[in-house]
């Protein structure tokens, strides 16, 4: 595998991987802005408005008929955070030509595709057209009252809620209920703008391709030709989660199971360190061997869940478990003896190995 990446503008990046072990090309342009209270809601649908269309594809079925046309491609876009930033994210997948009985091109049709809908949407009246908004606002307003729905992520969700209080990451990707009614297809469209005019853009290709191909073609792509050079507004450092006492926050509902979440904050400068976390992470909760695997589901039956998983962008670890809720307060104190032996060092050699290498840490 090989990994390069260009500058096509300042602010603006495409990345090659040139591999043969798939039958597919992807292609994946993230665009990454602050994540902040007053814009997640409108970043969440902006997605989904574009996915309705493009000034070269009048509607989705446009869209749908296009792809089929190049042997089946698919389309997806959404919104994720990372740290403190939101990235809108949108790809296109392709049969290689190579697996094809003629030359089709679809490595670079798909590029083309793809950066038709992120870059250049349908627009009316200097607006999205009205339809498409009222729509997709209404699908966004079940996916946020829809996330207490999966109850093992809503926990983890509401525990980075509590410890990012006040910061950009407790903030939930999707947006939130009050804000949808207040956007419209005309102050939608303005902040796109400004969103495009102001964001990091990265443009991912992998696949058995030709790099020099694939940037000339990013490169004097009309919609790429039209972005300016930009400073972009982003988070390139993540903020610091302030150290605050520990708080027990508890939500009751008519279920006989419940999740018990905790998180632990990682006081850590240095790479090294990081390495030390994932280390720990792995021995703590983030194997079969690990000890909330082993003692608080295998050996005690406290739970029929149990696991621990590192955040790196933030530096946090948290533990999960499925729980009967009964078994709350016994769960809990259990827990905490496994973390203080792992202060006391209470682990073994084979121990550390095995999470070294099942984490790649070398030193």
């Amino acid at each position: 595998m090989e990994y390069s990446k260009k500058e096509i503008k300042k602010g603006i990046t495409a990345h090659t991987i040139k591999t043969d072990s798939f039958k597919t090309d992807l292609m994946a342009v993230f665009l990454t802005t602050k994540l902040n209270r007053e814009n997640v809601t409108k970043n969440a649908i902006i997605p989904m408005i574009l996915r309705k269309g493009s000034a070269k594809f009048e509607n989705a079925e446009e869209i749908n008929k296009h792809l089929e046309e190049m042997y089946g491609a698919e389309l997806d876009c959404g919104i994720d955070k990372t740290g403190d930033n939101q990235v809108l994210k949108f790809y296109v997948e392709t049969i290689d030509d190579k697996y094809l009985t003629s030359k089709e091109d679809l490595l670079l049709k798909g590029i083309n595709t793809l950066l038709d809908i992120a870059f250049n949407p349908k627009i009316q009246n200097n607006a999205f057209e009205k339809d498409y908004i009222n729509t997709e606002k209404d699908k966004l307003k079940i996916i946020i009252e829809g996330k207490k729905d999966n109850k093992s992520m809503y926990a983890n969700l509401r525990c980075q809620e509590e410890m990012f209080k006040e910061t950009p990451f407790g903030l939930y990707k999707y947006g939130y209920i009050e804000d949808i009614d207040g956007i419209n297809e005309k102050n939608l469209y303005e902040y796109y703008k400004k969103l495009i005019a102001n964001c990091k853009i990265d443009i991912f290709v992998s696949g058995d391709i030709n790099e020099e191909e694939v940037i000339s073609e990013i490169k004097n792509d009309e919609n790429i030709k039209k972005l300016n050079e930009r400073e972009p507004v982003y988070n390139q450092k993540n903020m610091k989660l302030e150290k605050h006492e520990e708080r027990e926050i508890i939500e009751k509902a008519d279920v006989t199971q419940g999740n018990l979440v905790l998180g632990l904050s990682i006081d850590e400068e240095s790479k090294k360190e990081k390495y030390v976390a994932v280390v720990y992470n792995a021995i703590l909760g983030g194997s079969a061997t690990s000890k909330m695997f082993q003692i608080v589901r295998e050996k005690h039956s406290l739970a029929y869940t149990a696991s621990s998983s590192f955040l790196r962008h933030k530096n946090c670890i948290f533990i999960k478990c499925g729980i009967e809720i009964e078994n709350y307060k016994k769960t809990l104190d259990l827990i905490k003896e496994q973390i203080e032996d792992m202060k006391k060092g209470n682990f073994t050699d084979d121990d550390m190995a095995n999470s070294k290498v099942r984490n790649n840490c070398t030193y």
